[in-house]
């Protein structure tokens, strides 16, 4: 999304069936019904997008690190939330923040995991992460480099060696229900309230916090152009 921002900004015309079992297109249905049914709702059931093709290297680069409390997770986490959105707009790097338990102790702990997908090769992600995000500590063992179509297989979550074909079957890989609520910060949590809120997590069952950059073409396109306003400012 940093780099082409969402599917909705990429969205070139769609046919529906409207409530008159009317076929429309963009031309019929109107700019209005058609800006609308890009952010949801109940105008109609969509039978189909078209989609503005947009271009990706033949090789990517993805990583997945993890980082725990002791191992500097608040600060790191403090300093991801200033440079995740300015970073060069080619990486995505999400972090999620979850209790885990310890092999050893077999305690629960708090632990950072970043999952980040680059366009591009692995020493060039490597130096974008030296130059902006050294604190993260990664290194070239944890870069992967792939094809665009398999980073799709890996940052869906799939199992390891899982073939692109998996995507054909349109089958959910989380069946369990869950309850979550979404906020959009545009300034950074003190890192107080960061190693607060990471304790915080120990106290449920199996809470997750995901952290998601914008920047980059997110910033670039007005937020009325779309039904979805949150886009300058928003990290």
């Amino acid at each position: 999304m940093r780099k082409y921002g969402l599917g909705t900004d990429n969205v070139v015309d769609a046919k529906i069936v409207d409530s008159d079992c009317r076929i429309l297109d963009r031309a019929t249905m109107g700019e209005d019904v058609f800006r609308a049914v890009r952010g949801g709702g109940s105008f109609g059931i969509i039978l189909s997008w078209k989609l503005k093709l947009v271009p990706v290297p033949r090789t990517v680069t993805v990583f997945t690190v993890l980082r725990k409390l002791e191992q500097g997770a608040v600060k790191i986490l403090y300093k991801w939330q200033h440079i995740a959105d300015k970073i060069d707009e080619n990486l995505f790097m999400r972090v999620r923040a979850l209790p885990r338990g310890s092999t050893i102790s077999g305690e629960r702990m708090v632990v950072t995991i970043y999952i980040a997908l680059f366009l591009g090769g692995a020493d060039q992600l490597l130096n974008v992460i030296d130059e902006s995000f050294p604190e993260l500590g990664l290194t070239k063992s944890d870069a992967n480099e792939m094809s665009w179509i398999d980073s799709v297989v890996y940052m869906a979550g799939f199992p390891a060696n899982t073939t692109p074909e998996i995507l054909l079957q349109r089958k959910p890989t989380f069946r369990n229900a869950f309850k979550a609520k979404s906020n959009f910060l545009r300034n950074p949590i003190p890192e107080s309230t960061i190693e607060n809120l990471l304790k915080k997590l120990l106290e449920d069952d199996s809470p997750v916090i995901i952290f998601n950059p914008y920047g980059g073409e997110m910033s670039r396109i007005p937020e009325s152009s779309t039904p979805f306003p949150h886009r300058k400012g928003v990290r």
